[in-house]
C-alpha cells in the first residue's frame, strides 16, 4: 500500500469495550487491531464505548471508526445510526443489517420468509412471562414448547453473542431453569429445535467467503468457555467437506448474510445434520478478533494474514 493510501483513511476511531456482556472479548480484540493498524501506519485512537466515541465525533476528532464493540450499543444498529446522522463510515453492517441481526429471532423470521433452512422455534417474551405469574401456566407454556419442538432443544437470549445466557435442554424439567438463566440477559428468549450434526461457520468479507471452518468441542456444545477459554476446541480450516457441497454451503451462506441486510465483513454460523442438510443458526456482524477467533482463522486459510485482513475490513467502510 501507498502512504497516500493511508493518509485518505484520516484519523480513525477504533471503537472497542463499551458496557455489554462481551466487552473483554472485545478489550482482547482491539489489542490485536490496534497493533495491526499501528504497523500499517493508520493514524488511530482507541475510544472506549459508543458515549465516548459519539461525544468526540461531534466534536470532529475523526473521519471513520472501525467498530469492534460486540452486542448491544455497538452491533444492534445505534450506534451505526448516529454515525450516519453525523456522515462518519463505520465498518461492517449499516442500521438495518446490524439491528436485524442483532436479533436472532427476527433474522429467522426473514431466512424462513426467503425459503432459507433454520431450525425449528418458539419464542418466551417478557410479556407472555409476566402473564404466567403462577407455576401451573408455566409449566404449560414449557409443555407446550417441548411438544412443540420435542428434545433436545436450545434455549438463547434473542439479542446476545459469544453464547452468553445459552443452554442445552435435554429433558423437560430443565426447559424452566434455562430460560430463567436467558432472560437474566434478554426479556426475549429464543428456544430453537437441536440439530444433531456437524457445526460450522462461514466468515464473509465483502462478497467473498472465506474457507469454511468445522468446530469440535468436547462440551455439550460451543459455549463461551469452548469459544475461549478450552484448550481442547478443535477447528478445522479448511473444513473436510467435499469441494462441491463446500462450494453449496458457501452460496448458501452469502445469501442468508446479505439477505437479513448484512455487509463488510461477518460471520454466518449454520449446522451440518446426518443428511447433509444445512440450517441456519444465526448471523454475527463483528465477529471477534482476539488469538482464537474464527475469522482471522479463515482469512489466514484465504492467504490473508491478519494485518490485511484489518487492512480490507477498514476500507470497506459505509454510512448507511
Amino acid at each position: 500500500m501507498t502512504e497516500r493510501d493511508v493518509h485518505r483513511l484520516g484519523h480513525v476511531a477504533l471503537v472497542l469495550g463499551g458496557d455489554s456482556a462481551e466487552r473483554e472479548i472485545s478489550l482482547r480484540g482491539g489489542q490485536a487491531v490496534a497493533a495491526a493498524l499501528e504497523r500499517l501506519g493508520v493514524q488511530f485512537s482507541v475510544v472506549d464505548g459508543p458515549r465516548r466515541l459519539l461525544e468526540q465525533i461531534a466534536a470532529g476528532h475523526f473521519d471513520r471508526v472501525f467498530n469492534l464493540l460486540h452486542g448491544r450499543g455497538g452491533e444492534d444498529g445505534a450506534l451505526q445510526g448516529a454515525l450516519r446522522l453525523y456522515g462518519v463510515p463505520v465498518t461492517g453492517s449499516g442500521v438495518l443489517g446490524s439491528a436485524l441481526t442483532m436479533d436472532k429471532v427476527q433474522t429467522k423470521r426473514v431466512w424462513s420468509a426467503c425459503g432459507l433452512p433454520t431450525p425449528a422455534w418458539r419464542v418466551m417474551s417478557g410479556a407472555e412471562d409476566s402473564a404466567a405469574v403462577d407455576s401451573a401456566a408455566v409449566d404449560s407454556a414449557v409443555e407446550a414448547m417441548v411438544q412443540a419442538l420435542g428434545l433436545p432443544l436450545f434455549v438463547k437470549p434473542a439479542r446476545e453473542g459469544s453464547s452468553i445466557g445459552m443452554s442445552r435442554v435435554t429433558v423437560a424439567d430443565e426447559l424452566g431453569p434455562a430460560l430463567e438463566r436467558a432472560r437474566m440477559h434478554d426479556d426475549c428468549v429464543l428456544v430453537e429445535q437441536l440439530i444433531r450434526g456437524r457445526e460450522f461457520t462461514a466468515a464473509v468479507l465483502g462478497e467473498q467467503v472465506l474457507p469454511l471452518i468445522e468446530l469440535r468441542t468436547g462440551r455439550e456444545f460451543y459455549d463461551y468457555e469452548a469459544k475461549y477459554e478450552s484448550g481442547d476446541t478443535q477447528y478445522l480450516c479448511p473444513c473436510e467437506l467435499p469441494e462441491p457441497l463446500a462450494a453449496e454451503l458457501a452460496r448458501l451462506c452469502l445469501r442468508a448474510f446479505e439477505v437479513v441486510g448484512a455487509s463488510g465483513w461477518g460471520r454466518v454460523d449454520f449446522m451440518l445434520d446426518e443428511n447433509d442438510q444445512p440450517w441456519l443458526l444465526e448471523v454475527n456482524t463483528t465477529p471477534g478478533m482476539t488469538e482464537k477467533s474464527l475469522m482471522p482463522m479463515a482469512a489466514r486459510a484465504a492467504g490473508i494474514e491478519f494485518e490485511e485482513l484489518v487492512w480490507r475490513i477498514l476500507n470497506r467502510c459505509r454510512n448507511d
